[in-house]
């Protein structure tokens, strides 16, 4: 949960001030875009088509990042020995096991690895998340968000798909 967590809204974050910054309106509030977004009912500017990857990409390195020693400590209590009935094995909790990889390794232990993982994060968040806006996109042009009523997506509250 955390790690998703932080992967939407930091996704979130990246994708406004990524419009910003390729967008050069600098002066520009978040407010200021979203207003000019939903005017016209979408985004269709050249930035998007940047930031959509490069904020899926810095949300899943900057989401493996904070909640990699979570998963350093998981990997230790997963790969504990399996306790048998002739061998007596004490098995260590994530706290015990978060003391003897900070006492034997110290801080930067439970960082042991995270490069690749974050090189992996940004690639594959970067698609996953131009995949989605991509359907996302394909849904709103196709109209199967639209309401019975013919409004625009984000105007109708919570949409119903109409067959009709």
């Amino acid at each position: 949960a955390a790690f998703v967590g932080t992967y939407f809204f930091c996704y979130e974050g990246f994708k406004s001030n990524f419009r910003i910054l390729l967008s050069g309106l600098e002066n520009w509030s978040s407010a200021d875009i979203a207003a000019s977004i939903s005017a016209n009912g979408q985004d269709s500017s050249w930035s998007t088509s940047f930031a959509i990857p490069m904020a899926g990409g810095c949300a899943g390195a900057t989401a493996w990042a904070l909640t990699f020693p979570l998963d350093c400590v998981r990997a230790g209590v997963q790969g504990q020995p399996i306790p048998t009935s002739i061998s007596i094995v004490q098995k260590q909790g994530a706290l015990d096991t978060l003391k003897h990889l900070l006492k034997t390794k110290g801080f930067t232990g439970l960082y042991a690895g995270v490069s690749p993982s974050i090189a992996r994060a940004f690639l594959v968040s970067g698609s996953r998340f131009s995949a989605y806006e991509s359907a996302l996109w394909l849904c709103r042009w196709s109209g199967l968000t639209t309401t019975s009523s013919g409004g625009r997506y984000g105007e109708e509250g919570p949409g119903t798909y109409d067959d009709s």
